[in-house]
């Protein structure tokens, strides 16, 4: 293969990353059309690679099917690692970004192994504090601007604690956001932490198994408000470590943009996530409005 056909392949493969963030992850796609023309590339493969992951459960009819997937992308990591070929174009692109960039493989390797874990929970099985979901957020949401910060050779501990917060809030907040498709998926209310759902009249226990009431939508909305409280609390520590992230790190962590949209459309709509004004335009929001305050935060250097 000479390298003209190299270059040719890695654009098609760079291209199919780029609309797949755009296709199932728009509000984040506007996000990296904020960053500097030479992080771009690198950012769309990491978030492409979170597209695979996030939604290979939810496109397979079993989900046996979908945990393959996802340890399809465990095994694949390995390879990328061992400079073995991977006939995918996100695999590719990431392989390419990675040689690049020296990503670290552990941060990849942590987020598909949240997923797989989390691909293996049972349906009773609910996590028992908000800390769980922090932490799936932590390995599954911050590692990608963790990821981002080192494409763009950014070296900052304050930057790299900002993404931590960002992302949880970021996770958590769509994890919410998704409650009404887990029930439809037959998942129960499998985000909502057991002390959580005690707390709020939300827990049942049927035959000696703890089930999540589904038709008390008061309780609910009362514990999704208390989880949304927290996710409010990480996007609030982020701002607070503005003085101390190098200016060019802000436009990584614009995706606290999105999460403070989403947070203001849950609480217009009572923190009730049945609520279908949170389904129309962007997280809640028109997309002119959006794309608009995103420019806004992009523009004075903020996130």
């Amino acid at each position: 293969m000479n390298g003209g056909s190299v270059s040719s392949g890695l654009r098609v493969a760079f291209s199919y990353c780029v609309q797949q963030v755009r296709q199932y992850d728009y509000h984040h796609y506007l996000c990296l059309l904020e960053l500097p023309p030479n992080m771009r590339r690198a950012a769309f493969a990491l978030r492409a690679f979170n597209v695979e992951t996030a939604r290979a459960m939810d496109v397979a009819s079993d989900p046996k099917i979908g945990l393959m997937r996802l340890l399809w992308w465990q095994e694949a990591i390995d390879k990328i690692f061992a400079n073995k070929l991977i006939e995918h174009p996100t695999a590719q692109a990431l392989s390419s970004v990675i040689s690049e960039h020296k990503i670290s493989k552990g941060w990849l390797k942590r987020s598909v192994e949240a997923r797989i874990n989390d691909a293996k929970r049972e349906v009773s099985d609910i996590p028992e504090t908000i800390e769980e979901l922090e932490r799936y957020a932590e390995d599954t949401v911050s590692t990608i601007l963790y990821m981002t910060l080192q494409a763009g050779g950014i070296r900052s501990t304050a930057a790299d604690h900002a993404a931590s917060h960002i992302g949880k809030a970021s996770g958590l907040l769509l994890l919410l956001k998704s409650l009404p498709y887990h029930l439809n998926r037959h998942r129960q209310f499998s985000y909502v932490p057991a002390k959580v759902a005690t707390k709020h009249g939300l827990s049942n226990d049927i035959g000696g198994q703890a089930e999540i009431r589904m038709d008390f939508r008061e309780g609910l909305s009362n514990a999704v408000f208390e989880m949304a409280s927290v996710a409010n609390a990480h996007l609030q520590k982020a701002r607070e470590l503005a003085g101390t992230v190098p200016v060019e790190a802000h436009p990584v962590l614009l995706p606290s943009v999105p999460a403070q949209v989403l947070l203001d459309s849950l609480s217009r709509a009572q923190f009730d996530v049945f609520d279908p004004r949170l389904t129309r335009g962007i997280l809640g929001i028109p997309p002119l409005w959006f794309q608009l305050r995103l420019k806004w935060y992009s523009w004075r250097g903020k996130y």
